[in-house]
């Protein structure tokens, strides 16, 4: 039972942590974009087109939309086909490392431009988040709650400490550990949100390497507790 919990708080800090970085790293290197929050997008979008600016850098905004969508739906599709549930994780990080890989190499080797570039690399991070956000909904066990939105986590970590404060610890196992398991959630999100924020100014877009190898080492550890 130790080791399953152990297992779960290492799974949902790899994942908040990954959403929380590639969050982070695309909004600052990919044009404001949101890659985990898609619904932050219309937001951006709205400020944006309110202030007089209708070019394509608002409108591609609303695209990170249906490509998210269409990730959830992929994520659906491989859960039914695999028998193994880590495998979605598995093809995010796969996306992720080529998403590094791309922003390194696309520049020397095309002639694209740098705005369709980022925008590449941007929606395939929206697809990887897309598929994250399938395994938590799918495999809701296999972590401590949603992963790539705090707000919720937030919320339910106010209330298990008003409750501590009301009525002290002592009998009162229940809120402590809801507590503690969101704890584990949203400091991992928020140490994603820094380090994506500090490597994706220092190196862009590449920097997305790094949570795809995470994310590969969350899905070989999951395989490794399948048997």
């Amino acid at each position: 039972m130790t080791e399953q919990k152990h297992s779960i708080n290492w799974v949902t800090f790899l994942l908040a942590w990954v959403a929380g970085y590639c969050d982070t790293a695309t909004f600052i290197s990919g044009d404001s974009i949101f890659s985990a929050h898609v619904t932050g997008n219309f937001i951006v979008f709205a400020a944006q087109v309110s202030s007089g600016n209708t070019n394509t850098a608002a409108w591609i905004k609303l695209i990170t939309f249906p490509v998210f969508v269409i990730a959830v739906m992929m994520g659906g599709w491989l859960a039914e086909k695999s028998p193994k549930k880590y495998r979605i994780l598995l093809v995010e990080g796969l996306i992720l490392l080529g998403c590094g890989l791309a922003a390194f190499l696309l520049p020397l080797l095309t002639t694209w431009e740098d705005k369709l570039v980022t925008y590449v690399i941007v929606m395939a991070t929206v697809l990887g988040m897309g598929l994250q956000n399938a395994f938590g909904k799918l495999f809701a066990k296999e972590t401590h709650g949603p992963t790539t939105m705090m707000t919720g986590n937030v919320t339910q970590a106010a209330l298990d400490l008003g409750n501590i404060i009301r009525k002290g610890l002592s009998g009162n196992e229940l809120s402590l550990s809801g507590l503690q398991k969101q704890a584990v959630t949203i400091g991992g999100f928020l140490a994603g949100c820094i380090i994506g924020a500090l490597l994706s100014r220092w190196v862009g877009l590449s920097a997305m390497m790094l949570p795809g190898v995470a994310i590969v080492a969350c899905y070989l550890q999951g395989q490794k507790s399948e048997g």
